[in-house]
């Protein structure tokens, strides 16, 4: 329980600096066995995409590994460029940068997203 306290804490004063700011966020969230990437602008999702979509799930058998996240981010990244958005804010959902959240995020920059 304590864990998630601090993790919720993390999350509250870094979403208060974001809404100040008012810019393009992808936003993280995972769990055991997936992950999820969104693109929010002002509280309008443009895009997101998890392990759990069927075209993801038919290709990869394992969706909670670094791999699966590393592909989520290089999706995400493609997305972002495509659409001409080159700079976001990244949100980690106040999990620590490790792991699965930097496998995402290292793929993501890989695609040319600055963040």
């Amino acid at each position: 329980m304590f864990k998630k306290k601090q993790r919720l804490k993390r999350i509250k004063f870094l979403r208060i600096k974001i809404k100040k700011i008012k810019v393009i966020r992808l936003v993280i969230y995972r769990t055991l066995l997936n992950i999820y990437a969104q693109i929010i602008f002002n509280n309008n999702t443009l895009f997101s995409i998890s392990t759990l979509n069927k075209k993801f799930i038919n290709i990869y058998n394992y969706s909670g590994n670094k791999y699966a996240a590393s592909i989520i981010g290089n999706i995400i990244g493609k997305f972002c460029i495509n659409k001409g958005i080159k700079k976001v804010i990244f949100d980690r959902s106040g999990y620590k940068y490790h792991g699965r959240i930097k496998a995402l995020a290292e793929s993501a920059r890989e695609t040319g997203l600055i963040f």
